[in-house]
């Protein structure tokens, strides 16, 4: 019936990676790199006008052509060029920080300075989500497993956010060749 098509085109099923990080109208959110600009610009309309978005990454071009897709998509957010190891923000800044394929990229010491930043940043009870491409089985997981770091391919987010000092860390889900954990500052 046309009522349904019409009910369907005006409200498009919000991407998978915007709903496991729960953030809600009002949360200080911060993204931890430039990875996926559009999910930053979903996230950033999701804390609204009464929150803040801010954007951290170490590269000033790949920050630039972040700003740029965000801007397009009409949200609002704060881009910074900083070391991912020293954020330029007060401790207990944030509700949550979500990290869209950041960790594998990093040396095993990058990415303890990197979650020991996060950790610092997040209020009490503030939340992190880590978004990551599932680990593949078989001939994907050889070719994959050059890219990234072989310690964190192992070991994998949740005992590396639990070594950090993360609490009640968890797989939210593992979906759509993404995975999505999440932990919490205690």
């Amino acid at each position: 019936s046309n009522e349904m098509a019409w009910f369907r085109k005006s409200a498009p099923a919000e991407p998978l990676a915007v709903t496991m990080t729960g953030v809600k109208l009002g949360d200080r959110l911060l993204v931890v790199g430039t990875h996926d600009p559009r999910l930053t610009a979903a996230l950033a309309s999701k804390a609204g006008l009464t929150g803040q978005a801010h954007v951290a990454g170490p590269d000033q071009a790949p920050l630039d052509r972040a700003r740029a897709i965000v801007e397009r998509e009409g949200a609002l957010a704060e881009f910074t060029r900083a070391p991912l190891a020293s954020l330029p923000y007060d401790a207990d800044a944030f509700d949550v920080a979500v990290l869209p394929s950041v960790l594998p990229a990093l040396t095993p010491e990058e990415r303890v300075a990197c979650l020991r930043e996060v950790r610092r940043v997040l209020r009490p009870g503030g939340r992190i989500v880590v978004i990551d491409t599932a680990p593949r089985a078989g001939l994907g997981a050889l070719i994959s497993r050059r890219q990234s770091d072989p310690h964190y391919a192992e070991h994998g987010p949740i005992r590396t956010l639990q070594a950090e000092g993360f609490a009640a860390v968890r797989t939210l889900a593992e979906r759509d060749g993404y995975r999505f954990v999440e932990g919490a500052k205690r």
